[in-house]
């Protein structure tokens, strides 16, 4: 594992990712400073997080077709530039157009650096799971940071916001060309296996479905507990955080137990136990017991996501960017694209109604990834195994 090249790309995660985050936290200042209706920040969400998901793939053929790494920094600040300019843009398409060009920015980023993660970390499951955590925590640290520099100096400071990109950039391009060269090199660029294009569309389908209650539970969350369990604004929040950081301790775990135990125990581990700790959530008596049952959704719920990374790498060995870019990418944004429908079940039937659908999905989820296999091809195994391999062969 060569660690100095792996923290550095979790940083770049981290600086991309809060941008992912900056986009919904952003939505309260449009509302209460231009005035937009909720169907207008629905809009604004779904330019960012949908034409994400939808592009996302596009820059894993162009990742595949021949090293890209410059992505990585263009990824990340044109995500800073799209939420710059739908700071300070002075009308809603603008608004929308610069939404989008964020969402782009974030789909180009990730094929690229998880494709790099992957040689860095090799076959370690720890190693992904640390370099995914890292857009975890950017994402938490994005709500925080968006109220601290807009809610000082409103929407025309947000121009601050462009800051941590510009500073990683600066720094990505001090690690020197020859730097980047060796390890591009050092990458794998094509397999002697085939891709197994089957498995990995089980993959993508659990990956989907994974996304849709994710999303449904973060953006009403904070509703819910305040709502229907009558907490106050603090406490629902304090949920959301608590979430975040259930996450991240479940993606760090979910590695460790990879490692341990091989890929498929923490995928269908994360699933099974997220399917009663979405329910105690969704119908929870009171706003501790939702709480309780939030960290628990969030801690099962990201113990699958790194090892469902390097398993869709190792379905497609040929095509690493495309399998980053469906997997990772897809689940953090395709749930955003069901959003306006379930926000519409809430409008009618209530939040729980909806908690409902979304636990209906999870549900779908786990009888997709109970199907799923593992597939350890032999230049990708440990170390030791290769050894094994090799002397076998050679008394055979």
């Amino acid at each position: 594992m060569k660690r100095g090249r792996l923290a550095f790309l979790t940083g770049t995660h981290v600086v991309n990712d809060l941008y992912q985050g900056a986009v919904p936290a952003l939505l309260p200042f449009l509302m209460s400073e231009r005035h937009y209706s909720y169907t207008a920040v629905s809009g604004i969400a779904l330019a960012a997080s949908g034409l994400s998901s939808v592009v996302q793939p596009l820059f894993g053929l162009l990742v595949d077709r021949s090293p890209r790494d410059w992505l990585v920094p263009a990824g990340f600040l044109t995500a800073a530039a799209g939420i710059t300019g739908a700071s300070l843009a002075g009308s809603y398409p603008l608004t929308w157009l610069f939404a989008a060009l964020a969402g782009i920015g974030i789909a180009a980023y990730h094929p690229p650096a998880t494709k790099q993660a992957r040689a860095a970390g090799g076959q370690s499951q720890r190693a992904m799971s640390l370099f995914s955590v890292g857009g975890t925590l950017g994402a938490s640290l994005a709500p925080a940071l968006v109220t601290l520099v807009v809610g000082t100096y409103g929407l025309t400071g947000g121009w601050l916001l462009a800051v941590p990109a510009l500073v990683t950039a600066v720094l990505w391009l001090a690690r020197g060309r020859t730097a980047r060269t060796s390890e591009a090199a050092e990458a794998p660029v094509a397999s002697a296996h085939r891709d197994d294009w089957r498995a990995f569309g089980r993959l993508v389908a659990a990956t989907i479905c994974w996304s849709v209650p994710y999303v449904t539970v973060t953006s009403m969350l904070a509703l819910h507990l305040q709502r229907d369990l009558h907490a106050s604004a603090g406490l629902g929040a304090a949920a959301l955080t608590v979430l975040t950081l259930a996450g991240a301790a479940g993606t760090l775990l979910g590695g460790w137990l990879a490692d341990r135990r091989g890929r498929l125990s923490p995928i269908r581990l994360g699933y099974v136990l997220a399917v009663p700790a979405l329910a105690a959530t969704a119908f929870a008596p009171s706003a501790p017991a939702a709480l309780a049952g939030a960290a628990a959704f969030g801690l099962t719920m990201f113990l699958p996501f790194a090892p469902q990374v390097t398993l869709a790498q190792d379905y497609l060995p040929n095509r690493p960017g495309t399998a980053s870019g469906l997997t990772l990418g897809l689940a953090m944004s395709a749930g955003g694209l069901a959003a306006p429908l379930l926000g519409r079940t809430a409008d009618a039937h209530g939040l729980r109604t909806a908690l409902g659908v979304a636990l209906c999905v999870l549900v779908a989820a786990l009888l997709g990834a109970l199907r799923l296999r593992d597939r350890v091809l032999p230049d990708r195994a440990p170390e030791p195994e290769r050894e094994q391999a090799a002397v076998l062969g050679a008394g055979s």
